[in-house]
């Protein structure tokens, strides 16, 4: 058994996971390429760094930088995963709107996922997954319960869960979609609610870390230097001057990315 095989049976949620962010890479594979990319970025990185300093002993950093960066890298497929959740969420209260028109005008619900698959950038591939096993022979519940295995979105989830139990016992699927839907619509408002109840805070604390501070900070010292006669260096500016640049950018990633993924 090689090493990246034994890394594989140590993380057992891995393989489901690649198969949620449909990359189709085994999860021995996805170790090793990972490692590859992370050995890779790790001698660039020591080879830049003594090009700049000039001294050997930047190659001992050579593991530690290995170690980050692979533990970097081995969470890309949890960022993907992520990213097609946002793009679910954007997209999952239409689509599922679009779906219940289609089947209270008496479309098929195999047609109803056809014309759906063909009109939702996001959700539509997982709806496209259905159409093709069901071409293939697979019957409509195991091919829907076989998607709502390897699907990463719980609201999705719900909506496919939804569909399987009215086909199975025999009740109206648009009736039941329609309490889902309002199901997922309510749990967005409120996810938009306590968004803009974050932001008051968080746009304090960004006046006070990343304006106030460094203003009246930068005068401060200005104004030091010059009665005691000391004259700021420009690499120490530069340096503070990224610094306050990092700040900003730090508050404007995590803005972002307690966004709620709906539109809003």
């Amino acid at each position: 058994m090689s090493f990246f095989k034994m890394m594989a049976r140590k993380m057992p949620d891995l393989k489901n996971k690649l198969i949620q962010a449909r990359m189709g890479d085994d999860p021995d594979y996805y170790i090793k390429k990972t490692a590859n990319t992370a050995l890779f970025a790790a001698i660039a990185l020591a080879f830049i760094g003594f090009g700049f300093v000039k001294d050997i002993r930047v190659l001992l950093a050579v593991p530690i930088v290995f170690l980050v960066s692979f533990v970097y890298f081995m969470r890309y497929v949890d960022v993907k995963i992520q990213k097609m959740n946002k793009g679910i969420a954007q997209e999952i209260v239409f689509a599922g709107r679009f779906l219940i028109i289609e089947l209270e005008s008496g479309v098929p619900i195999y047609n109803a996922f056809v014309n759906l698959s063909k009109n939702y950038e996001v959700v539509g591939p997982f709806f496209a997954e259905i159409v093709e096993k069901v071409n293939l022979g697979t019957t409509m519940e195991d091919a829907l319960n076989e998607t709502i295995n390897t699907t990463p979105s719980a609201e999705l989830r719900k909506i496919l869960w939804q569909v399987l139990n009215s086909m199975k016992t025999g009740a109206n699927v648009a009736q039941s979609l329609n309490s889902v839907i309002d199901q997922i619509v309510r749990q967005q408002q409120i996810d938009v609610k306590e968004y803009g109840r974050k932001l008051n805070p968080m746009a304090m604390f960004y006046m006070m870390i990343a304006v106030i501070v460094p203003s009246l900070g930068t005068t401060m010292l200005i104004v030091l230097s010059t009665f005691v006669g000391f004259a700021l260096p420009l690499p120490f500016l530069l340096v503070f001057a990224g610094f306050i640049g990092f700040i900003q950018f730090m508050f404007f990633a995590v803005i972002k990315s307690s966004r709620p993924p709906m539109e809003i």
